[in-house]
């Protein structure tokens, strides 16, 4: 028996719906949108009964005027009276961007993050309907922050709690381990921001014990996060600046000298890093975590050589030694 045509998702529905409305002058009719729209047609394709279409299409229009679309709906002169024949248009120019509103690459970038965030159910329903509303606008949303598109999932399970408490401006305390140690610490700190880097997401802070300013690696905080009573000290505003640069200025200052197997998977990935120097088959690699790194090198195998430096190599031995003592 042949397959029926892939359910298409809710917002992939009302995406295709936005587009259709702004496209036509006239307008369209329920019949001329459950018949054709993307997320309408495949069901009405399928014999869903026409019943539970129009209930789709209704709370549909609802939800677009949760997003605050113009939806417009008339009924034709000569139809007075009758529904059945209404047309439904979006006016392009009431739904415009204002004057003058340009986006630049660095907040499409941003737009980006919040979008994935979004995907990963860790923003609010705001920001899904204003994602939303910037993709029925034409704005392409798809250039990555600082070269990486964070994946947020439950390796983070402190990012949510980390981002409340900067809401709110209090301290926290979590239970920190660091490569090498064997048990954790418990650190009690001010949040002073939230950054991504390499694809990995940091928490910037100011640590109460020591009076220092230190950056911890969300995966590394190996318990819950606990919001305190007390206030987190200011933060200053270019603090996220600071943070990125921070992290960055530590990429650029470590590196790595490799030998690699051209045309293996190890090439392809290490090669594209960014500041990477080749020379033959040796790849001089920056990185900012050594332990994460090391485990990233590890999994190539024998298609990589650590030649320096020493604490690098020595890290990536542990690392398959722990593999075959796991697999022995």
């Amino acid at each position: 028996m042949s397959k029926g045509p892939a359910s298409v998702n809710p917002e992939d529905r009302l995406f295709h719906l936005i587009l259709a409305l702004m496209a036509t002058r006239s307008g369209l009719t329920k019949d001329h949108i459950l018949s054709t729209v993307r997320g309408y047609r495949e069901d009405t394709e399928l014999g869903m009964a026409r019943e539970s279409l129009e209930r789709r299409f209704e709370r549909d229009k609802d939800a677009l005027r949760e997003l605050g679309i113009p939806l417009e709906a008339t009924i034709p002169p000569e139809d007075d009276g009758n529904n059945k024949n209404t047309l439904y248009r979006i006016p392009k120019g009431a739904y415009d961007l204002p004057e003058g509103v340009e986006f630049t690459g660095r907040d499409i970038a941003l737009l980006n993050l919040a979008a994935t965030l979004w995907r990963e159910g860790t923003l609010s329903r705001e920001a899904h309907i204003a994602t939303r509303k910037l993709q029925s606008f034409g704005v392409t949303i798809d250039e990555p922050l600082l070269g990486f598109a964070p994946l947020i999932s439950t390796r983070d399970p402190a990012l949510t709690s980390l981002r409340d408490a900067l809401e709110h401006g209090v301290q926290v305390k979590f239970d920190y381990l660091k490569p090498g140690e064997a048990a954790a610490t418990r650190r009690q700190v001010s949040p002073l921001a939230l950054v991504n880097h390499e694809g990995r997401w940091h928490l910037y802070s100011h640590e109460t014990s020591s009076d220092q300013i230190k950056t911890f690696l969300l995966r590394r905080i190996v318990s819950s996060v606990t919001a305190l009573p007390e206030a987190a000290i200011a933060a200053p505003e270019s603090v996220s600046s600071d943070a990125l640069r921070d992290l960055e200025a530590l990429y650029h200052q470590q590196v790595a000298t490799l030998r690699v197997a051209p045309d293996s998977d190890a090439w392809s990935a290490l090669s594209q890093r960014l500041g990477t120097d080749t020379e033959g088959s040796t790849l001089r690699v920056h990185y900012t975590d050594a332990d994460i790194f090391a485990g990233e090198l590890s999994s190539y195998g024998d298609d990589v050589v650590v030649l320096e430096p020493a604490d690098l190599r020595e890290r990536v031995i542990g690392h398959l030694r722990k593999l075959v003592s796991d697999h022995a």
